[in-house]
């Protein structure tokens, strides 16, 4: 495979031979940019960021060893090829190139097909190091990939259980480390196996999309997270919630359902609602996530007890029924 044409930064400060090594370069098709000393490469290096450095050892001032050290701190996790010209060609030198960042070492003069071969060479690296970056992020955005779609819940396309899991243990332990609150919540579709029975699954996951939709669309900061817990049960996580926050998001997504007004003929209410369970706290080193899990669904347990339609805190012992009239007082 022929050599790509590369951007070449010629470091020389005789111009005499400057030009030959152009001229050389030229006529393989690279283009040039000419340094004529170690400082002077290292700023055409920063601005141009070339593809490859031909660089003299011997430079007035600071050498091409220097240089080279300069280069590759400025590099990151990038790599440039270095071919030194010198001289000396003694095995120290050799040595002393290597040892200072260089990739190879060509003893001047240096003939137009030994230098030409060095280049296409070196071209080959970059391509192989291209080709194995690409590959690298390739592969890494397909763990990304799958990794997301291990905690996605197909019908939903909200978080699923396990998705959920990993993200309530990590926010009650960012919470505690931040000391504040975190609420949960869970919920699910009242009298939802009764849809099922009348409309049929079809009709019943079309029903738990179109609620999904509405939990996605109240779940709108960042830290927020909702999720299918399992069938026609929702689970969210609120960091940074205090529990009038977490007793006024559930008014927010009751009125949201409201608005929809999705027909349930086989429930008392004749439209889809959601009960649901609140639990708050500023997590310590005692808090779980499965107290907080049994704590939200024994909340969940007395919404239902109390009538269904409501969302229940026992930390302001009230539900979204009594707190909407002014009812109650938090706990």
């Amino acid at each position: 495979m022929p050599a790509s044409p590369m951007h070449v930064l010629l470091v020389e400060d005789q111009l005499s031979v400057r030009s030959t090594l152009r001229r050389q370069l030229e006529a393989h098709g690279h283009s040039v940019t000419e340094a004529e000393t170690a400082m002077e490469a290292v700023a055409a290096f920063q601005r141009q960021r070339p593809d490859l450095v031909l660089m003299d050892v011997v430079l007035p001032v600071e050498d091409g060893y220097w240089a080279a050290r300069e280069i590759r701190s400025l590099e990151g996790s990038d790599w440039t090829p270095i071919i030194f010209l010198s001289a000396r060609d003694h095995e120290l030198d050799l040595w002393r190139g290597i040892e200072s960042g260089g990739d190879d070492y060509l003893v001047k003069p240096a003939s137009a097909v030994v230098l030409a071969a060095k280049l296409h060479a070196m071209s080959r690296l970059q391509r192989m190091r291209q080709q194995l970056i690409q590959t690298s992020e390739a592969l890494r955005a397909a763990n990304e990939r799958l990794a997301h779609l291990t905690t996605l819940d197909d019908l939903t396309q909200l978080g699923n259980r396990r998705g959920f899991d990993e993200r309530l243990y990590t926010s009650v332990h960012q919470c505690a480390r931040d000391k504040q609150p975190l609420s949960l919540i869970l919920c699910d579709i009242d009298h939802f196996k009764a849809y099922n029975d009348a409309l049929g699954h079809v009709q019943g996951d079309a029903c738990l999309q179109r609620v999904a939709k509405v939990l996605r669309s109240v779940c709108r900061r960042p830290l927020d997270y909702v999720a299918r817990y399992g069938g026609e049960e929702f689970g969210l996580i609120l960091p940074n919630t205090p529990r009038s926050g977490a007793m006024t998001f559930a008014r927010a997504l009751q009125h949201m359902l409201a608005t929809h007004a999705e027909p349930h003929a086989a429930s008392p209410f004749g439209v889809v609602t959601l009960s649901g369970g609140i639990t708050t706290v500023v997590p310590d080193a005692s808090t779980t996530a499965q107290g907080l899990l049994l704590r939200a669904d024994e909340a969940l347990y007395s919404a239902k007890a109390q009538g269904r339609n409501r969302f229940f805190s026992f930390e302001m012992q009230v539900d979204t029924v009594a707190h909407l009239h002014g009812d109650g007082q938090p706990g």
